[in-house]
């Protein structure tokens, strides 16, 4: 199993002792995880479990409910897994390079300078164009904007997916620190894989 399912418990640093070096560091929380379901190649036409993580104190009846954290890990050919194994960090202590997904955080409405970096116009006397977006629309045909562009609207609150390299792996503490930032807020929860 090359993943697991973290929470961000903030950022650090890590310097070298020979070279002096600065390292930013982030790290992430990595407790045991429970496999809730496998899906196979016959079945459902890949090999994939779903793995469980951060118990709720309640809960209902239905087993997913039990986790606050769900997610599905891609098998590799002579992966095998049971239902109801736990999987701990162990995985992940050969492992160099890894692809971490989180949700970013939200900035809400923002304009197009803040979200796509536009410019802005001249503060001079009688410009009308200070942080507006400038024109949008088009001729004739086909006479309606096009999907994609930059415009204002939501910031932020999205998924997003960074590559990465592992610096430690504490077993004993539970612990994952990986290179650089991660995205998403303080205690917000984080799918690390191999890359």
């Amino acid at each position: 199993m090359k993943g697991v399912l973290a929470r961000k418990i903030g950022m650090t640093r890590v310097i070298d002792p020979e070279t002096g070096k600065v390292t930013p560091v982030t790290v992430l929380e990595v407790p045991e995880m429970t496999v809730l379901q496998v899906k196979t190649i016959e079945n459902d036409g890949y090999a994939a479990a779903v793995l469980g993580s951060f118990e709720r104190k309640k809960f209902g009846k239905n087993e997913n409910q039990k986790f606050k954290f769900l997610r599905e890990l891609v098998l590799g050919e002579n992966e095998t897994v049971k239902k109801g194994e736990m999987i701990s960090l162990d995985s992940m202590t050969e492992i160099k390079d890894v692809k971490i997904t989180g949700t970013s955080k939200g900035k809400g409405f923002a304009g197009v300078i803040k979200r796509w970096n536009f410019q802005r116009g001249r503060e001079t006397h009688g410009s009308h164009h200070h942080r507006e977006p400038g024109s949008v629309g088009m001729c004739a045909k086909p006479g309606r904007i096009l999907k994609g562009k930059k415009m204002p609207g939501q910031y932020g609150n999205a998924t997003v997916t960074n590559c990465t390299e592992i610096v430690d792996v504490d077993l004993e503490k539970k612990l994952l620190v990986v290179r650089g930032g991660v995205p998403g807020a303080k205690n917000s929860f984080i799918f690390v894989r191999e890359k």
